[in-house]
């Protein structure tokens, strides 16, 4: 059984305000060529379809070339499944949409974990030489979305949650099962390596987060969430990434499709095929002088890259930025590190932390909130650390 698994696609993505479509439009390209060369049984996305939960004209136009390219890249007579969960940036209203209808041709389309007593979660199975392969299609889901299932008190985290979903599959572990899920797994304490294009953790005492040891009898998981691509605990438990980096902290990662095949039980092989951008996502350090002469190198074309600035110059510089559009079409944003600069960030630093907990949390919760914390906030977040701290 051979499938591709690709995750955290965010379809209408921005980058610093410029618009990635034409990025995205030539990854889904590359992926088209793969489904050609490689002629899988299925493609698995592993959530975060779209990079909001109202996703633009653009973002939907290329969902549907990307289902488009799939359906026509497929041999004649042998469909390609493809398989798509919710994440959290995706609307579970606005996904689900034609879902029926696209199930009749082969895009099978999961938004929400089963809310009703007796509902599965929603399971492909697919035939070849050494048998049936099960797919398990686990959207993005938060305790409240399962909470009302049981009895109070019984699940508190996430990972209660997963683990009680699955337990109502009763799944057969002597199969070949693969999971399609879209949360935050950890291998033990380990977290995985995360980058700034993610949507910040808010949650307190790691409840966001989910154990690998809870999805490890399947033969795969296929995960998405994390931007990085990474296994976490062992090869069949798999993080692939974006397919484009959406930060300068991806820079210098290999995106690529995830090629997924699955011989006779315990047969797990993986390969990984590069994604071709046009152009990349960098940062360049130096002088302003540095920084304008290293554009120059390859001629005299403004570089087409997104690039970060960090400028070195101890002397002020006036209006860098524009300066340097000069040579660089698409400047993500540029700042200063020198000695005034890191001198700044230390006092600022040294002030952070002689404040108290209490303190630097109200700091927060006023920025974020807009208002500052009553006394029951403060209260709750005094009980909460005290749970922490015991």
């Amino acid at each position: 059984m051979k499938f591709l698994h690709l995750s955290d696609l965010h379809f209408g993505k921005l980058l610093h305000g410029y618009d990635l479509t034409e990025e995205q439009r030539k990854c889904i390209q590359d992926i088209i060529e793969v489904i050609k060369k490689e002629q899988p049984d299925a493609v698995v996305v592993a959530g975060d379809i779209y990079d909001r939960s109202m996703p633009s004209g653009n973002a939907m136009t290329l969902l549907e070339e990307l289902l488009l390219g799939i359906d026509g890249a497929a041999p004649q007579g042998k469909p390609v499944e493809t398989m798509i969960i919710a994440g959290n940036h995706d609307s579970a209203q606005r996904l689900q949409y034609g879902s029926s209808f696209l199930r009749r041709h082969h895009i099978h389309i999961a938004v929400l974990p089963p809310q009703g007593d007796g509902e599965k979660l929603q399971k492909l199975v697919l035939t070849d030489k050494y048998g049936e392969v099960n797919f398990y299609l686990l959207p993005f889901v938060k305790p409240g979305m399962v909470r009302h299932r049981v009895p109070e008190g019984t699940v508190l985290t996430t990972e209660d949650a997963v683990r009680y979903l699955l337990e109502q599959e009763e799944i057969d572990y002597s199969q070949r099962n693969v999971l399609v899920s879209h949360q935050f797994y950890v291998n033990g304490g380990r977290q995985p390596v995360t980058c700034d294009s993610e949507a910040p953790r808010l949650t307190v005492g790691g409840l966001d987060e989910v154990n690998a040891t809870v999805v490890e009898r399947f033969d795969y998981a296929a995960l998405g969430h994390i931007h990085s691509p990474q296994e976490i605990g062992s090869p069949n438990i798999r993080y692939c990434g974006t397919m484009y980096p959406y930060s300068v902290s991806e820079e210098g990662q290999e995106k690529s499709v995830t090629v997924v095949e699955l011989g006779e039980k315990g047969n797990l092989e993986l390969r990984f095929i590069p994604f071709s951008p046009e152009r990349t996502v960098r940062s360049i350090r130096g002088t302003l002088k540095e920084v304008a002469e290293a554009a120059q190198k390859n001629g005299d074309a403004p570089c087409q890259d997104y690039v970060k600035v960090i400028l070195t110059d101890e002397e002020t510089v006036d209006s860098p930025k524009d300066y340097l559009e000069r040579y660089y079409d698409y400047i993500l944003e540029v700042t200063i590190d020198n000695s005034r600069t890191r001198q700044i960030l230390e006092e600022n630093t040294a002030d952070i932390r002689e404040l108290t907990p209490l303190e630097a949390f109200e700091g927060f919760f006023c920025e974020v909130t807009g208002h500052p914390m009553n006394e029951g906030e403060k209260k709750a977040f005094q009980e909460i650390l005290g749970e922490l701290e015991d």
